[in-house]
């Protein structure tokens, strides 16, 4: 049995009660870890420290870690953990909530100047978004730009379409949606119900009732039993009556009396009987038994055999993604199907108008006799017996919800009889435009699964090429020289951060070894032409509007400046191609753009007598060398000796520093947008995630992206 990495509906639910407990906790500090973990350090007054972990990456939860459990925090924060500290620091937690049955948890902090809300998203993708009070986006971890939906700063929050919520669903409305389907009773129970499968099969166990019995064949005994489960299921939420477990499995011939044989594999705030076969671990609370199981699934995880010593099982994981691939095209199918379906039922009405509007109209005038349902209904059985076509057309008739069912050309069509055919039948187009909408957020998780299908494909393929190379185990080769180390298999990398003076700038190493610096905005580039400009360099800068002053610098301000120094054409071609990059060109989607470069007493900031600098600007004198046409180039990569870092600029520069590069080009992906797909494919190529967690967090990699929007080179 796989571990549960994911927290249920039910499993939100139940924590949500707990969470409550810590109403008036007030928030220290907030952490982000990556581009998918966000801790809360808070403080309980009457329990002291409280940590609060919300994670939405391949593990989603939300819960309470006990304090010697917490991650280190990482070394500089980055802009999202800012903003939260920003508008958190001091805030009175005011509670929390889960929207309708969905996996989203809202929670609600409230400070003098405003109230803060950050919703958790543990479903698909996962997201973390930040909003005011009224719901607007101040930021989040991932844009969300759909038909039916978006999540973006700036914009009002949008909560996905409502779903029917079992844990108060009417005993109406339970019957409707048991009767609307056309599978098994626990497929029901898991998708129109919204259950999922394992409480789904919970509830088929509880009640007595046989899981793959066909829908048809389930009367009114067996709703009788399914629904009264699930309102004893509802009561024990409600009224927090929880009995949590923490599930372990282990093999056969695994000793039952040594725990560490024993894995992790669920966590529940109720026994359960379909976990029957498990050993299960009594909790005094939900919370602590979350936080115990992702701790020692996570060490788990850590214990795994070293995949250097074995091959990695690539087959499973690309099977895996095929298998993914393989649903979302059914699913794609089913919905394009189901939307074609609600648009031939909108045209049936109007080719049948006559006919639906009789029908229509019998009852609104019925009704407004004040004639019953029950009496409408005989109306029209007479009517089909006399052979009126209207009333042959009828299929059933709902008094609950005011609906009627007619057949027209052998398709089933749902009426609310209190509109007209004109409002029946926009009601089914804009349904079909919602579910079109739905088909195009499929398409677009399948193509994320696509590219996951191709990484997978390329790691196997990378590692049967390291493998077939053959090689000598030993860490020399035939001439006693040492081998480069391998830092993307080492399980443990050592963290070795420096801050260089040059660091809040744009910056690079060429290829032969020189700093090439360049301004992040007009006040930088002032201070560069100010304050580091020394004879020996070079200054660049592009024809364009918008680019940053460029030096290649001939020796480090610490040292003794030298005009003698010759710098190599190799670098000033690559401090032309960053020139180029970090410019104007890159941001409006250009591919190469015109470069110049002077010596350093060439730049002034004395203007010619009559003219005006603005500020970042500068007076050239003389001479210019050009550089026509050249290629924007762009690279990330992180460097593991002698410092552990993130590095970017040229790629040929890049390349030959780090230890694993991305190169990008100009692309459609906004900046931070771009920089978390980096994130995602350094931590693939890392044995070690925690080292990439730690000293490449999107933040960091955005600060050597070029500005604009960016993809990725092989994507």
């Amino acid at each position: 049995m796989d571990p549960k990495r994911e927290l249920t509906s039910v499993d939100l639910a139940a924590l949500v009660g707990e969470l409550g407990a810590y109403e008036g906790a007030k928030v220290d500090k907030a952490y982000l870890y990556g581009d998918d973990l966000v801790r809360l350090k808070m403080r309980d007054f009457d329990r002291g420290r409280m940590e609060l972990i919300l994670e939405v990456g391949e593990v989603k939860r939300a819960h309470t870690v006990a304090p010697e459990r917490v991650p280190d925090a990482p070394g500089r924060p980055p802009q999202f953990a800012m903003m939260l500290r920003n508008r958190l620091s001091g805030a009175d937690f005011a509670g929390v909530e889960q929207y309708e049955f969905d996996r989203i948890l809202e929670f609600v902090f409230e400070r003098d100047d405003g109230t803060t809300r950050i919703i958790v998203e543990l479903f698909g993708q996962g997201n973390v978004a930040v909003t005011d009070g009224e719901y607007e986006v101040i930021d989040c971890l991932e844009t969300v730009r759909l038909k039916s939906r978006t999540v973006v700063p700036g914009s009002r929050y949008e909560f996905p379409d409502t779903r029917t919520n079992p844990l108060t669903v009417s005993r109406d409305a339970f019957d409707h949606e048991m009767d609307d389907s056309d599978t098994d009773v626990v497929r029901t129970l898991a998708t129109q119900l919204n259950f999922g499968g394992l409480y789904a099969e919970e509830v088929c166990t509880r009640a007595g009732v046989e899981k793959g019995m066909d829908i048809d064949d389930a009367d009114e005994a067996v709703y009788d039993q399914l629904y009264a489960t699930i309102e004893r299921l509802a009561l024990d939420i409600r009224n927090g009556s929880f009995d949590p477990r923490l599930y372990l499995e282990r093999d056969d011939d695994e000793d039952e009396s040594d725990d560490a044989d024993a894995r992790v594999v669920d966590v529940t705030p109720f026994p359960l009987e379909e976990h029957d076969d498990l050993e299960g671990e009594p909790y005094d609370s939900f919370l602590s038994a979350l936080d115990d199981y992702f701790f020692r699934l996570e060490l788990a995880e850590e214990e795994e055999p070293d995949p250097t010593d074995q091959r990695p099982d690539f087959e499973s994981e690309i099977a895996k993604h095929e298998r993914i691939i393989e649903q979302q095209q059914g699913a794609i199918e089913g919905f394009e199907q189901e939307a074609a379906s609600l648009r031939e039922q909108a045209e049936l009405l109007y080719a049948e108008y006559g006919l639906v509007d009789d029908i229509l109209s019998t009852i609104q005038g019925a009704r407004e006799r004040e004639r019953s349902w029950d009496d409408i209904r005989e109306r029209f059985e007479e009517g089909a017996e006399q052979g009126i076509d209207a009333a042959a057309a009828i299929v059933d008739i709902d008094g609950s919800d005011g609906t009627v069912t007619v057949e027209i050309d052998d398709e089933r069509i749902d009426l609310d009889a209190q509109q007209g055919v004109e409002q029946n039948a926009d009601r089914l187009y804009t349904e079909a435009k919602r579910v079109e909408e739905k088909k195009d957020g499929a398409l677009a998780a399948i193509e994320n699964t696509r590219q996951d299908l191709a990484d997978a494909k390329r790691r196997r393929d990378e590692w049967e090429a390291d493998e077939s190379g053959g090689g000598d185990d030993d860490e020399t080769d035939e001439d006693g020289d040492d081998l480069p180390r391998d830092w993307l298999s080492e399980s443990s990398i050592p963290i070795r951060e420096n801050e260089p003076w040059f660091d809040r700038f744009r910056w690079f190493n060429t290829s032969d070894g020189f700093l090439v610096i360049g301004g992040r905005n007009a006040d930088q580039n002032e201070e560069l032409v100010k304050k580091y400009l020394e004879p020996g360099d070079k200054v660049l800068h592009t024809q364009a509007h918008g680019g940053p002053v460029t030096v290649l610098k001939a020796t480090d301000p610490s040292e003794a400046s030298s005009s003698d120094i010759d710098l190599p054409e190799s670098s000033v071609a690559e401090a032309a191609q960053f020139a180029v990059s970090y410019s104007s060109v890159w941001k409006d989607g250009r591919y190469a753009g015109d470069v110049y470069a002077v010596d350093s007493d060439q730049v002034s900031k004395t203007p010619e007598s009559g003219e005006y600098l603005e500020k970042g600007g500068f007076a050239i004198r003389g001479d210019r060398t050009y550089y026509r046409d050249t290629a924007v180039g762009a690279a990330v990569g992180i460097q593991c000796e002698p410092y552990t870092r993130v590095i970017g600029g040229p790629p040929s520069a890049i390349e030959g520093q780090a230890v694993t590069t991305i190169e990008l080009e100009p692309g459609r992906y906004a900046q931070a947008d771009a920089a978390k797909r980096l994130y995602r494919r350094f931590r693939e190529r890392f044995e070690d995630e925690t080292f990439v967690r730690k000293i490449a967090s999107p933040d960091r990699i955005q600060h050597f992206m070029p500005p604009g929007g960016s993809r990725i080179a092989d994507d």
